[in-house]
């Protein structure tokens, strides 16, 4: 293929038909606003997922606007990441609502779903801003959890980690955050199980191992404690329930 050829022939056609592309200033604005978790600004900049508005990445309309939505989705996430989110968390949520745009049959649900996906980045990177007035040490302990979840991590870990005692920091962390360390680091681990019990297919024994939960009891247990369900029943009531009222 000649590639000098195909842009100068696709760069006439746009000018004929007076189509642009977004500015880069204009880009580097929204994305930037997401990253600042400014909802309202947000808004106002938004452009709702239209493929006659952008540019034609497949001559197929849905799977033209399936892509542009994986390209928005990898701008937000790296911008995130950049604005402080974790870069587990960043790439999970994108691969999330990836996997749910996959799923969409039209390019009406695929519309919806990208204004969801970009608002629930931006909320919550407006959590993370709120969270700013957090220490050093805690914002790294969290950081050190978020990364390290599914590794089975323990307060002292997360101490070893910052080179403090476990004692000195669950006092710091109750302080600044209002809720006991230990207790930080379970709700993070019912909510990986949460999504996982949501949308993927493994079995709540494989995730409470995964989860390096002590026994499968113990998951239970606690699971039951914070949901007011067992695994099982919250499976049985969520299991893709999102991705099946978009279709």
């Amino acid at each position: 293929m000649n590639i000098a050829k195909e842009l100068s022939d696709r760069e006439f056609l746009q000018c004929e038909n007076s189509f642009k592309h977004s500015s880069y200033e204009a880009e580097l604005e929204f994305y930037s606003a997401v990253k600042a978790g400014d909802t309202e600004l947000v808004q106002q900049l938004y452009t709702p997922l239209d493929i006659t508005e952008h540019g034609t990445l497949s001559k197929d309309k849905l799977r033209n606007i399936k892509y542009h939505f994986i390209v928005t989705a990898a701008m937000i996430t790296r911008f995130c990441i950049e604005g402080g989110m974790s870069p587990g968390k960043a790439y999970t949520i994108s691969d999330i609502y990836i996997n749910k745009c996959d799923e969409c049959t039209s390019p009406e649900q695929v519309a919806v779903l990208h204004r969801e996906a970009i608002m629930y980045y931006t909320n919550q990177m407006r959590a993370i801003a709120s969270n700013s007035a957090y220490s050093k040490h805690i914002l790294m302990c969290i950081d050190y959890i978020y990364e390290n979840i599914y590794s089975g991590i323990t307060v002292q870990d997360a101490a070893d980690r910052l080179g403090l005692t476990p004692q000195y920091l669950s006092k710091l962390f109750k302080q600044e955050v209002g809720i006991k360390l230990s207790d930080f680091i379970m709700s993070k681990k019912i909510s990986a199980a949460e999504n996982m019990l949501k949308f993927s297919e493994y079995s709540p024994l494989d995730i409470g191992n995964y989860l390096c939960f002590s026994s499968h009891s113990h998951f239970i247990a606690s699971f039951k404690k914070r949901t007011g369900m067992t695994p099982k029943q919250y499976r049985d009531s969520y299991f893709r329930s999102n991705w099946q009222k978009s279709k």
